[in-house]
């Protein structure tokens, strides 16, 4: 595989996997970190890159459709995102650093989007979330941890 081709592979998942769509970009990571043909480090910036921009997608869609939240195909159900929103006011933005977290990570960036979150506050946090995440499992990968 190219350089090119792994690492357009890699921000797709992660793209993807922040997204509502199901996808899992760990697996993704963790072969090309085995496959040893790319640095860790910009295998990590590509990951961190491409989780973060499907987190703002999700904002976006939360800042901008909110209107559209009652139709059938928004895409997060008004349980989760009752859910979500629920946690989001308990924990306030500081609940953004679970981001990362498959079910409730998804839905929070929505709703961060949906209670106007301020977009940097909103960057910086999701970063650190999701950064921190891919820099956990490439440690246990390499077996640092």
């Amino acid at each position: 595989m190219t350089a090119f081709a792994a690492y357009t592979a890699l921000f797709l998942a992660a793209f993807l996997a922040a997204t509502i769509v199901p996808a899992q970009s760990e697996a993704v990571l963790v072969g090309l970190i085995l496959a040893k043909e790319q640095p860790v480090v910009l295998l990590l910036l590509v990951a961190t890159a491409g989780n973060v921009l499907g987190s703002v997608v999700n904002w976006l869609l939360g800042r901008f459709i909110e209107h559209f939240r009652a139709r059938p195909w928004f895409p997060v159900s008004e349980q989760k995102l009752a859910r979500a929103e629920a946690w989001y006011r308990r924990f306030g933005i500081w609940s953004l650093l679970l981001s990362w977290v498959p079910i409730i990570g998804d839905p929070l960036t929505v709703v961060a989007g949906l209670l106007r979150t301020p977009f940097p506050t909103f960057l910086i946090l999701v970063t650190i979330a999701k950064a921190g995440r891919y820099a956990v499992l490439a440690a246990l990968t390499l077996g640092l941890m």
